[in-house]
């Protein structure tokens, strides 16, 4: 019988701390999912690895045997970067150690941990970082590509909370990275994505979050215009503590909107306010309310932080379509309003979606060149998601995002939040990291000369000699 990858791995990889799953194996194909399912990928081995040694034995396997190697924590790129076809998978979901240290304000973090999972155990000493949107999301993909999301304004980005981190090289070699050892490598890894190796656990600074003032307001579809120019002007004049990023899209046709507006499309606003005093967050919002019409619905709510970081989880479960584009945006010029307006009265499923994400605020206190994030000067991030659970309409949302952002890039910043992109190409990448590029490829160059962690937001390593 030809010998497979798996059968190679379970013979060379004795006393293997997880599991090695094969095309042949009934775990398989639930093994082989990730959270696109427009992604449909077929690896020759997903090794579940359960501690840093086992990390380091399934790269020198994948290295030894010229197989492409991918590295997912928890699979929600749009792009289905932690998978490929025929080449092995090193999933690190066994990895979900969490230890909170309230003294110190930090939390240290299991690389195959989602950020529900830290949200609830740092609550619980009424703390929290700044992640993304939904829970379910991988941390180790927010951790070492940016990290936007509910806290931003007021916290800054994942990144810039990022205090330490252990890497599993290219070479099998182990190593701690922090302000004080590796120093490349850690400026590399805030930000540059999963290009330097494999971070097997992270250390966070936690800030003082338990209690939110959280929840969407919506008005009509045909007032769209008017609500994004008024949020444009309003929300870098607005304190820090409250955070608001802009909408398009369509109301759930469930609790607890009202039936009278379920599946309406609208423009919305998706607040999070850092404190627990609703008088006071009614007071910052106000502004913006008070110069647009009356809303369909106005429910921001004292909430626990981590209900708010799950408040999309039952709209986007794992297993839809999806697709994506995005941009960074400086500003929001009047056409380019009228063109978001457009677009937006087209969504063409109910959850399919548009967001602005603000990045001012703490994340304009760190220099563009502190971090590989490059666009520390920006107003927002904008995504543009496609988004449905039937493949029918696979084709119907990728249109649909793919006009819309080829309307609205030019009146973008020039890149985009890697965690964001599609597949786009090398030029795209490099546009996405400006200046800081060439260093990231320096650093590529000395850890991971032959790009074996190239299924990523690929940065090739520098041209020149090798040491």
């Amino acid at each position: 019988m030809t010998s497979t990858p798996v059968h190679a791995a379970r013979r060379e990889l004795t006393d293997f701390t997880g599991e090695l799953i094969g095309p042949d194996d009934s775990a398989y194909h639930e093994a082989r999912a990730v959270y696109n399912a427009m992604i449909d990928r077929r690896p020759a081995l997903v090794a579940r690895c359960a501690d840093a040694d086992a990390v380091a034995r399934v790269i020198g396997f994948a290295r030894s045997h010229a197989l492409p190697l991918a590295v997912r924590g928890g699979g929600h790129h749009g792009a289905g970067l932690g998978t490929v076809d025929g080449g092995v998978v090193a999933d690190l979901s066994p990895l979900k150690d969490i230890h909170v240290d309230p003294e110190a304000r930090t939390v240290r973090v299991g690389g195959g941990c989602v950020w529900g999972e830290v949200d609830r155990a740092t609550h619980a000493h009424g703390l929290a970082t700044p992640s993304g949107i939904i829970s379910t999301t991988g941390v180790g993909g927010i951790a070492t590509g940016g990290g936007l999301g509910h806290l931003t304004r007021k916290c800054g980005l994942t990144i810039d909370n990022l205090l330490e981190a252990d890497v599993v090289l290219a070479d099998g070699s182990r190593v701690r990275a922090n302000a004080d050892e590796n120093r490349d490598l850690f400026w590399a890894i805030r930000g540059g994505g999963g290009n330097f190796g494999v971070v097997t656990s992270f250390l966070f600074r936690l800030h003082d979050v338990s209690t939110v003032i959280a929840g969407p307001t919506f008005w009509p579809v045909e007032t769209s215009a008017d609500v994004l120019a008024a949020y444009r002007d309003f929300l870098p004049q607005a304190p820090r503590e409250l955070n608001a990023f802009f909408l398009h899209g369509t109301v759930p046709p469930a609790p607890p909107f009202p039936e009278d507006i379920q599946l309406r499309k609208i423009a919305g606003v998706v607040w999070c306010h850092t404190g627990d005093d609703p008088e006071a967050a009614a007071w910052q919002m106000a502004p913006l309310l008070d110069a647009l019409p009356t809303p369909l619905l106005h429910a921001p709510s004292a909430m626990p932080h981590p209900d708010m970081q799950a408040m999309f989880d039952g709209l986007y479960p794992p297993g839809h379509q999806w697709y994506w584009r995005a941009d960074f945006v400086d500003t929001i010029p009047d056409d380019a309003v009228q063109l978001h307006a457009k677009f937006g009265a087209e969504v063409p499923t109910m959850q399919s979606t548009m967001h602005l994400y603000p990045i001012d605020g703490a994340a304009h206190d760190v220099g563009p060149d502190e971090t590989p994030w490059a666009y520390r000067d920006s107003t927002w991030a904008s995504v543009y998601a496609g988004v449905d659970p039937d493949p029918a309409n696979a084709e119907l949302v990728r249109r649909w995002t793919v006009d819309y952002f080829d309307a609205l890039h030019p009146y973008s910043a020039g890149g985009a939040y890697v965690n964001m992109m599609m597949d786009e190409g090398q030029e795209r990448v490099r546009a996405s990291y400006r200046g800081n590029y060439d260093r990231l490829a320096a650093v590529k160059a000395d850890l991971d000369p032959d790009n074996l962690f190239h299924l990523n937001q690929n940065i090739r390593p520098a041209p020149g000699p090798r040491p």
